[in-house]
């Protein structure tokens, strides 16, 4: 196109492409227009991250094509910065890992072809992240499944080429790099930065795999035949030496010994191209200064190699000029070495020989020769051609007649004029007479069946005319091979087909010269023994795989990257050969009913059966032995031998009833074999399970066992997954084991089944609704009921129609429960965590794919066992951390759960604010959800510190209120008050009033929270008031001294007093003594100004303050009016004489000591109430508050804490 790309603006030339119609030239067009612009435009990644989301669920299209393209350049090709393409990656991470699964395989090699970058990217970035697992355990999804490209067989080549570059690249991330840290690159992603107490990324774990790929790399090199798996390990090479010196040693050993023994059958250009690979890099390696230390070794293998190609290249000269001179002796063999009684026929048929002189027929192709061959035919009429054919007959039959003899030349590639002409004057001229012919051996439908001999026919004898010939020595020609099913058949319903006179009298005459045979027998076979017979066996089988071998290395080679072309090669043949000889045994009494009864009488049948079938059994077991030696090398012979067992199995059952299959006999033995040397990560007896015709149950049942054995555990997942991915008669067995794997005790089986049928979801239908079903059933279960110790004896009524009835609400029915061999028949409670998480561990898994799940897991919540919520409790917080505070569905269920799920919505919030501030949202939602459903006030805990003042003013009453006396309930009023109010500096109440206001917080401060908790006891509830009062006083590091004394100056202004504000200043003067002259001077006279008498619940906790107090408080009692202070010493006499003589001491005027003696009593009464102090008392032997009838007894203080120095 003329467009400059430079020019082009992408959004407006990316919306005309989208507007042309689909998969035209027009969008190609527009598409690479665009494609060239945005290569260094610096909107590439903005639009790659719009783009990615078109390709999930998207079919085949150009666009679709074109966006993947796009995103391949954007990661490992442009010249973004390393952020911005490890943030791309990071977005388009698990839309690639579902393009893993595309049916176009074209599709799937770009997605493993981007893979190599995205892997280091994302592993550099999640070294120092260590909060965000997820993207980690996708990433090793995807490793897991492209790896499985390298080792499987029947993988496209192309991809497996990409998987091998993918799995370079792990090897070079798994690996550790260069140690001196001077040296390192920061762009060679590497263990090394990995640090080794990570929490989701094991260095160990990976540096093991690392090396375990590696060696399988190297003994690829070693063991491949596949030329072009081979040129890309060795190629990796330089990039290993380079970035990864310890491992120079392997490299160098790998490539000094190597020789290519595996790649016999491939061409020498083939092996010479290797070879050159290798060379290159030993010379690279050479010239570097890791190959220093290997210079020796390096020339030692170059020259080895250089004798080894000049040995190779001197035979493959000798085997071209051999096969010249083979093709050359082919030409001309015909011609030198025919009879004598055909070289008239040459010579008088020159001119039809000189028609394609010096043309090898055996070199051109089999469908071009076939061409030319119907050409002649067509060229003639069919009389002429019944003509030609009748003719050529009667030239066969006389070979004494030099003038009729046969050429067995091929026919010219087309029918020349001379040649058509000469045909149809021999059909029309009368046939000389024939000389007298041997009789035939065989009937003639049948000899012209028989195939012409291998040996050439012998020189011919000079005889007599009338002597017949031996018809062991006559040679039949292909072409009289002849085989006519419609003549015969019209022979034998009596029918007469019109023909020629001439060709009537042809056939009459050479019918006439035909003599019977009556005496001749053909010679007994030989009878071989067991041993014998075995032999022929083996060494024909031998024969068969040699001459399989002989003709593969001159096949051409298959196209595999077109695996919908199916072709027969060679070694399918021989295969297929070798077990039908194995497995189609004939019945040697089949068909012959006469000899059946012949060994009935003799008794002998039934033996030779016996020995029959015994030695196919043996040939069988050699087979079987064969096989297992290398299983993985020959597990297409293997798949072969069982098709043709099952097959055999089918046909001779409908033949006998009484036949006892083979094929389950040693399908078992092969399995049985297979267990005692499997490897973990073999995966090619899955590959050779997936092939079989029927799969019985004792192999799923093996499975099953294999899943749970940790050396045999990904064998046997892999197998399951490829039954219910590609064995839809399977699918159902499968999964069902699968299903129940997932509920397995040991938490790593577990696991593993977990990964395997959650790939399924959401869209992988109809294994997405089974693993749905199966999940929700698990969580069924939940709700069931256990059965009582002792069931009660019901009538048969109840147990039948009424049951339903009588059934508690969120019971299910016990057929309605699931059950699977891992789980427990009944429910055991209290609950055990472990078998509550083989039920929901499923769910839970599938909850972070399909959010709606969570749904059912709240809506279930409410109909479990109380130990079983608290169980669920704990076992969600792994996923709901996982999913986030920010998670749509969490935060609406939040704002919808259902009644019975408060505790569980209450966990989830918990949850989000254990280990950070929660969001503005959520703490929004909280509050809606508090004032519109007048939930549990432990709901406002979690975000309460997150509220402006007045709305924590207005709630904290409510969460106060929930104290109850236990543990739990404190704990966590203390930690909402050490959130919700602000440490008062060490410089509070020492330092002047005079300094400028810092503004007001949105938290509370240590003064306001104890006015708001007197001043709500209302609400809160006295006792829940107290206990949070003596939470206030233990915080000693917030509730100091000068704290609690503007607490109390506040308080006392109040116009209507607390009913525990006297209580709170007992507990204060008893905590901190630095507080007794404020309070016994300037409180107490405060409170008497207040007329505190007139309030009796206040007056007793004044009376018992003072008394705390004295003697500081004896100058503020003498301010109550007389009845007051007569009512003070009456309820605590022990303060009458030391006011008597505090008023003795202090008192100047007289008339008012007289008076104050008045109350308090003289020297006797002194001594009478020293004597017997509560004599004088009306309550003497009570308790203040006793006394007080009506008056409400005032709360004793706890025990304080120990006390402060007095300047605290």
């Amino acid at each position: 196109m003329a467009t400059n790309p430079a020019a082009v603006d992408p959004l407006s030339q990316l919306s005309a492409a989208l507007a042309a119609p689909a998969d035209s030239q027009e969008q190609a067009d527009l598409l690479a227009t665009l494609r060239e612009s945005l290569e260094n435009h610096p909107s590439l990644s903005i639009l790659c991250s719009t783009l990615i989301k078109t390709l999930t669920g998207a079919g085949d299209s150009l666009v679709k094509r074109w966006v993947l393209d796009l995103l391949h350049f954007a990661i490992c090709k442009s010249n973004l910065s390393i952020d911005a393409r490890t943030q791309l990656a990071d977005q388009s991470l698990e839309v690639l890992v579902g393009l893993l699964n595309d049916g176009n395989v074209s599709t799937v090699k770009v997605v493993v072809q981007c893979f190599p970058t995205v892997y280091a990217l994302l592993f550099r970035t999640l070294c120092t992240n260590r909060n965000n697992r997820k993207p980690w355990d996708v990433l090793c999804q995807a490793k897991a499944r492209i790896l499985e490209y390298v080792w499987s067989p029947h993988v496209n080549s192309g991809l497996r080429l990409a998987a091998i570059k993918f799995m370079q690249r792990v090897i070079l991330v798994q690996t550790r790099g260069i140690n001196d840290p001077r040296l390192r690159n920061n762009d060679d992603p590497n263990l090394n930065m990995c640090p080794s107490d990570h929490p989701f990324i094991s260095v160990q774990i990976l540096e093991a795999e690392g090396m375990k790929l590696l060696e399988f790399a190297v003994t690829t090199i070693y063991t491949s035949g596949n030329p072009d798996m081979l040129s890309a390990l060795i190629n990796s090479g330089a990039n290993l030496v380079k970035k990864r010196p310890a491992l120079v040693e392997v490299v160098m050993s790998t490539l000094t010994q190597w020789t290519p023994v595996k790649l016999e059958g491939q061409s020498f250009t083939v092996i010479r191209s290797i070879e050159k690979s290798i060379r290159i890099l030993l010379n690279h390696i050479l010239r570097t200064p890791q190959g220093q230390h290997f210079q020796p070794q390096i020339h030692a293998a170059l020259a080895n190699q250089a004798a080894r190609m000049e040995q190779a290249a001197t035979d493959e000269k000798a085997r071209k000029a051999a096969e010249a001179s083979r093709k050359r002796q082919t030409a001309a063999t015909p011609v030198a070495e025919a009879p004598d009684s055909k070289r008239p026929k040459l010579e008088h048929d020159a001119t039809t020989s000189d028609v394609v002189p010096g043309i090898d027929f055996s070199a051109l192709p089999a469908s071009l020769v076939t061409d030319l061959i119907v050409a002649n035919l067509q060229a003639f009429t069919e009389n002429a051609l019944i003509g030609l054919v009748q003719a050529y007959r009667h030239k066969k039959s006389s070979p004494a007649v030099p003038d009729l003899s046969t050429s067995t030349t091929p026919p010219p590639a087309g029918p020349s004029r001379s040649v058509v002409a000469a045909a149809a004057d021999q059909a029309s001229a009368t046939p000389p007479p024939a000389a007298p012919r041997a009789p035939p051996s065989e009937p003639r439908a049948d000899r012209e069946r028989k195939p012409k001999s291998v040996t050439p026919p012998p020189p011919p004898v000079a005889v007599k005319q009338e002597e017949p010939l031996d018809p062991l020595k006559m040679d039949i020609d292909d072409e009289e091979m002849e085989y006519e099913p419609d003549r015969l058949n019209l022979e034998i319903s009596g029918g007469v087909e019109p023909v020629d006179e001439a060709e009537a009298a042809l056939d009459h005459d050479m019918e006439t010269a035909e003599l019977p045979l009556t005496d001749f027998k053909l010679p007994p076979a030989h009878s071989l023994d067991a041993n014998d017979r075995e032999m022929l066996m083996r060494k024909a089988i031998t024969r068969i795989r040699n001459g399989a071998k002989e003709l593969l290395s001159h096949e051409e080679a298959l196209d595999a990257a077109d695996s919908s072309l199916w072709r027969t090669n060679p070694a399918d043949m021989w295969m297929l050969l070798l077990v039908r000889m194995v497995t189609r045994v004939s019945d040697p009494f089949a068909g012959n009913a006469q000899s059946e009864e012949d060994m009935k009488v003799d008794g002998d049948e039934v033996g030779v059966r016996s020995e029959i079938y015994d030695r196919q059994d043996r040939l069988r077991h050699a087979l079987c032995e064969y096989i297992m030696a290398d299983f993985s090398g020959r597990i297409r012979l293997a798949s072969t031998w069982m098709n043709e067992e099952w097959y055999n199995d089918r046909v001779r059952k409908l033949q006998d009833r009484e036949w006892q299959p083979n094929y389950e006999t040693w399908l078992s033995q092969i399995v049985a074999a297979y267990q005692t040397h499997a490897e973990g990560k073999d995966r090619t007896f899955s590959r050779f399970l997936l092939d079989l015709p029927h799969v019985p149950q004792d192999v799923l049942n093996l499975l099953r066992e294999s899943c749970v054995e940790p050396e045999r555990r990904q064998m046997g997942f892999s197998a399951l997954r490829e039954f219910v991915s590609q064995r839809p008669s399977l699918r159902e067995e499968a999964m069902k084991m699968l299903l129940e794997l997932t509920t397995h005790p040991d938490k790593i089986t577990r696991g593993a089944a977990i990964n395997t049928v959650k790939r399924w979801i959401p869209d992988v239908q109809p294994m997405s609704d089974m693993v749905r079903d199966f999940a929700l059933q698990l969580l069924r279960r939940l709700q069931s009921r256990p059965k009582a110790a002792e069931d009660k004896p019901q009538s048969p009524q109840a147990n039948g129609a009424d049951h339903d009835e009588n059934m508690e609400d969120g019971q299910l029915p016990q057929e309605d429960i699931i059950q699977t061999p891992y789980l427990p028949e009944q429910l055991e409670l209290p609950a055990v965590d472990s078998q509550i998480l083989q039920h929901v561990e499923l769910l839970f898994a599938l909850s972070t794919k399909v959010p709606e799940f969570l749904d059912e897991i709240f809506a279930a919540y409410g109909g479990m066992e109380v130990s079983v919520q608290e169980t669920i409790q704990q076992l969600i917080t792994p996923l709901v951390r996982a999913l986030g505070s920010t998670h749509g569905k969490l935060l609406t269920l939040l704002r919808t759960f259902p009644p019975g799920a408060e505790s569980l919505a209450l966990r989830v919030l918990s949850i989000f604010t254990e280990t950070g501030r929660p969001s503005g949202q959520l703490v929004a939602l909280v509050k809606s959800l508090v004032n519109e459903r007048d939930l549990d006030a432990r709901f406002l805990i979690p975000i309460i510190a997150e509220m402006d003042k007045a709305d924590i003013l207005r709630h904290l009453p409510r969460i106060v209120s929930f104290l109850n006396g236990t543990p739990e309930p404190k704990n966590l009023v203390r930690s909402v008050f050490s959130s919700i109010v602000t440490t008062p500096p060490e410089t509070f109440g020492k330092v002047t009033s005079n300094l400028p206001r810092v503004r007001q917080s949105e938290l509370l401060t240590p003064a306001e929270l104890m006015v708001l908790l007197h001043e709500s006891e209302k609400e809160i509830g006295l006792k829940s008031a107290i206990e949070a009062i003596t939470i206030c006083f233990s915080m000693t590091d917030i509730f100091r001294s000068e704290i609690l004394a503007v607490v109390m100056n506040q308080l006392v202004d109040e116009q209507n007093l607390p009913t525990l504000f006297l209580r709170t200043v007992i507990q204060a003067v008893t905590t901190y003594r630095s507080l007794r002259p404020f309070v016994s001077t300037t409180l107490l006279s405060r409170l008497i100004t207040k007329k505190i008498w007139t309030n009796p619940h206040l007056w007793e906790g004044f009376i018992r303050c003072a008394k705390l107090t004295a003697p500081a408080s004896f100058g503020a009692l003498l301010q109550l009016p007389k009845e007051q202070l007569r009512d003070v010493v009456q309820k605590q006499p022990s303060l009458k004489a030391d006011l008597r003589e505090h008023v003795m001491k202090k008192g100047t005027n007289k008339a008012r000591v007289a008076g104050y003696l008045d109350i308090f009593g003289g020297d006797d009464d002194a001594a009478d109430g020293n004597a017997n102090p509560n004599a004088n008392s009306p309550s003497a032997g009570q308790e203040p508050d006793q006394a007080q009838g009506s008056a409400p007894a005032t709360p004793q203080p706890e025990p304080a804490p120990a006390t402060p120095a007095e300047g605290s």
